[in-house]
């Protein structure tokens, strides 16, 4: 016999999947006033930091197995970020909660790269929910970068940190600090 508190679960996958399909055509549609009011008061997550995540709700948080002394082991091996990357299961459905929390208007999963703050190839955790956030794929803040451009930044961090020009956790702190400015912080930009 099924139980409700196992149907329970299933059910709002099903509906947050076809919700997520539904609205998969529609990036960026202007959203109306009403749907605009309930994300606001949904939204946990501010959107004020954009390029950035909110530091409250995505501080970032660090893989313990990954230090100074490890680098060569780890995050320096061809492969290892694959290696460690959790499945797209489980970062979908977090993608599709965090981006009801941070209240955006376009739910397209499709708009969004649920990106660990601290990259995998920085010694970033794979799983913590602290350390993913739903980043937009377009251009946001006053900046106008995109998580195309963080994705730049950290192959420049991570190249730097293998090369032993700069040391793991000043990485990690210029780029949960500020990631648009963490190279010239470092010196490398």
């Amino acid at each position: 016999m099924l139980r409700a508190h196992r149907i329970a679960p299933a059910v709002a996958t099903v509906v947050l999947a076809a919700a997520a399909l539904a609205t998969a055509g529609t990036a960026h549609a202007a959203p109306t006033a009403a749907a605009h009011t309930r994300a606001a008061l949904d939204a946990t997550c501010s959107q004020a930091y954009l390029p950035l995540p909110d530091p409250s709700c995505t501080p970032g948080a660090t893989n313990p197995d990954v230090t100074q002394d490890t680098i060569d082991s780890t995050i320096c091996v061809a492969g290892y970020s694959t290696s460690i990357r959790p499945s797209t299961t489980y970062t979908n459905r977090l993608k599709v909660q965090q981006i009801a929390q941070y209240g955006y208007d376009d739910t397209s999963t499709a708009d969004y790269e649920e990106d660990h703050f601290i990259p995998l190839s920085l010694g970033g955790n794979p799983t913590d929910p602290k350390n993913l956030w739903p980043q937009p794929r377009y251009a946001t803040g006053t900046s106008g970068q995109s998580s195309t451009d963080k994705d730049t930044v950290e192959y420049k961090l991570y190249r730097a940190v293998c090369n032993h020009q700069v040391n793991l956790v000043p990485a990690q702190q210029a780029i949960t600090t500020d990631w648009t400015t963490a190279l010239s912080v470092l010196g490398l930009g």
